[in-house]
């Protein structure tokens, strides 16, 4: 990243699929790490501590894990709950092939911003100050979305592993600031 800007990987939503049914009620009246209410989600919650994280667990087997901050914490994840599984006599067979879904990341750009001013002259933003104190600015490609604030701090939401995110952010940084460049003549 460049001296003008740095971020923080928050948290990666990824899935993936055990390709084996899981008996979803006998993991919850047995594992004390699990919430099932099947009358509102068909999804059990199974919750792991280390690294803190939660993962929807389906019938189907399918997986998806949110709350870690690297691929490397994800898979750690995915292995405890396959090591659960065992417990209940589900054993995986398969290597499971994890696809990031969602990267959520926090940072700054090191510049105070006018967010009435980049609202009007960037395109694919929303601004309603009224409502909410962040402008929400797109990025078509690579797909990201940013929650900008006055004070240079940011939330980039959607992109799908690190070259997206950097990508996102180098693109983010030349826009505001080729936009600053007409401000200030």
């Amino acid at each position: 990243m460049t001296d003008n800007s740095s971020y923080k990987i928050q948290n990666i939503v990824a899935t993936t699929s055990l390709e084996k049914p899981i008996p979803l009620t006998k993991l919850a009246r047995t594992q004390p790490n699990t919430e099932y209410n099947p009358e509102t989600f068909p999804g059990l919650v199974l919750r792991v501590k280390e690294p803190k994280s939660a993962v929807l667990v389906f019938s189907s087997g399918n997986l998806v894990c949110t709350g870690t901050k690297s691929v490397a914490q994800v898979k750690k994840v995915i292995d405890a709950v396959i090591k659960q599984l065992r417990k209940i006599n589900v054993n995986i067979t398969v290597k499971p092939k994890i696809t990031v879904q969602n990267i959520v990341a926090s940072g700054t750009i090191n510049l105070k911003l006018n967010l009435n001013f980049l609202a009007l002259e960037m395109e694919n933003t929303e601004y309603e100050p009224e409502q909410f104190p962040g402008l929400v600015y797109k990025l078509i490609e690579p797909n990201a979305t940013f929650l900008l604030f006055s004070n240079g701090k940011l939330v980039c939401t959607g992109t799908k592993n690190k070259k997206q995110l950097e990508d996102s952010m180098a693109q983010l940084l030349g826009n505001v600031k080729a936009v600053l460049k007409s401000y200030k003549k």
